[in-house]
């Protein structure tokens, strides 16, 4: 069971870390936590691992489109998620006592407000700032990075990645919001399973493997800064012919279904 935690005693006194991981299915999370193939995530998830939720969004524009209004990954079997942050809405049952609300249209433009120094570390195509529509979410940050080396072509990427926090984290004021939308397990991830010439179901399993051995580099840099609060998560799974089924931006579970923890590092 993930810790309930009350939003309002946490802005303005602890950092935060947004971690998407990018294209991440739940059960492919789930089954590498239990093989203990992640040894690094293993530190932060509950004794049972991944809580399995449902995405907003089937790609990765809708996702992180609803993830910054407050909407994220919704719980199973629970007919209403509290929310942990929203934009102000009339009507909304999922806002409760201990929701931080704000009438901004989005949480980061919100923490900017209250003094945060923001920052989004981009991966996939949506975060490179190449056109109108990649340039808007890293537009919400004062600090936005993209580069070749952090997309999803480079072998290296979540690396570089997180090298690019740790030096961020190192010369900035706090209290800090900083975003990073991991690009290794989305396609193509093919190249980190040996001998392999195409994506699958297990070079996806490979590619999360890649990202949780370089995970000390984030979270050593992280936990010298507390105290944080983490939102660790995917924005959509990725199909690889389930059911006649390829990749995303459809309904399918390996789509809807994502992996999903939250913690406090005091």
């Amino acid at each position: 069971m993930l810790e309930p935690i009350n939003m309002n005693e946490v802005i303005g006194k602890s950092n935060i870390l947004f971690m998407v991981l990018d294209a991440l299915r739940y059960d492919v999370a789930q089954e590498e936590f239990e093989r203990g193939n992640l040894p690094n995530f293993a530190k932060y998830l509950p004794a049972e691992g991944w809580e399995r939720r449902y995405t907003p969004g089937s790609f990765t524009y809708a996702a992180h489109k609803a993830f910054f209004a407050g909407f994220l990954p919704t719980k199973v079997n629970t007919r209403i998620t509290s929310r942990l942050f929203a934009a102000a809405f009339q009507g909304s049952e999922s806002t409760t006592k201990d929701t931080f609300t704000f009438q901004e249209a989005d949480f980061i433009t919100a923490l900017r407000n209250r003094g945060y120094a923001t920052a989004c570390i981009g991966g996939v195509g949506f975060f490179n700032k190449q056109t109108s529509i990649s340039g808007e979410f890293p537009a919400l940050f004062k600090d936005s990075f993209w580069s070749v080396e952090l997309g999803v072509t480079h072998k290296k990427s979540t690396e570089n990645q997180f090298n690019l926090a740790r030096n961020w984290l190192g010369r900035i004021a706090y209290p800090y919001c900083l975003f990073i939308n991991v690009s290794a397990i989305h396609q193509p991830n093919y190249f980190y399973l040996n001998d392999s010439k195409k994506d699958s179901k297990e070079s996806h399993a490979a590619a999360l493997r890649y990202v949780d051995s370089q995970l000390p580099i984030l979270m050593d840099a992280i936990e010298s800064s507390r105290p944080c609060f983490c939102i660790i998560c995917s924005d959509h799974g990725t199909a690889y012919g389930e059911d006649g089924y390829w990749g995303h931006r459809n309904g399918h579970a390996t789509v809807m279904e994502v992996p999903y923890t939250h913690f406090f590092i005091s």
